[in-house]
């Protein structure tokens, strides 16, 4: 019983750990601090090319959430970069797309450009 109870145990630590690396790989922030950040990083906005049209962050780059991954060599051009999208939702994605592509040293946007206060092109 207790060699059980010391397995799940170990293996509750071992996958929280896992998850605790992935989340290192970039950090979440606030689109006071893109606005901060922006005229020093990449961002990238992973909306649709018709949604990117609409109106995005000066000087973003647009690269759609379909084509995030076909896109991996190109990022590291861009280090570090921001991601941001409509609402957070496809960031967050994007975010994890490439966590699990070993790419790290990046920003993902909590929020989207839907709560986008500062100046848009």
């Amino acid at each position: 019983m207790k060699r059980t109870i010391l397995a799940l145990v170990s293996l509750v630590i071992f996958l929280t750990a896992c998850v605790n690396q992935q989340d290192e790989k970039y950090e979440t922030i606030s689109l006071d601090k893109v606005n901060e950040l922006r005229d020093n990083v990449q961002v990238i906005d992973v909306r649709t090319p018709d949604e990117y049209h609409s109106g995005h962050i000066p000087n973003a780059i647009n690269i759609p959430l379909d084509d995030i991954e076909n896109q991996l060599t190109s990022l590291d051009q861009y280090e570090p970069f921001i991601l941001i999208c409509q609402s957070g939702n496809r960031s967050q994605q994007a975010s994890e797309i490439l966590a699990k592509n070993e790419v790290s040293g990046f920003y993902n946007a909590e929020d989207g450009m839907r709560n986008w206060r500062y100046e848009i092109e």
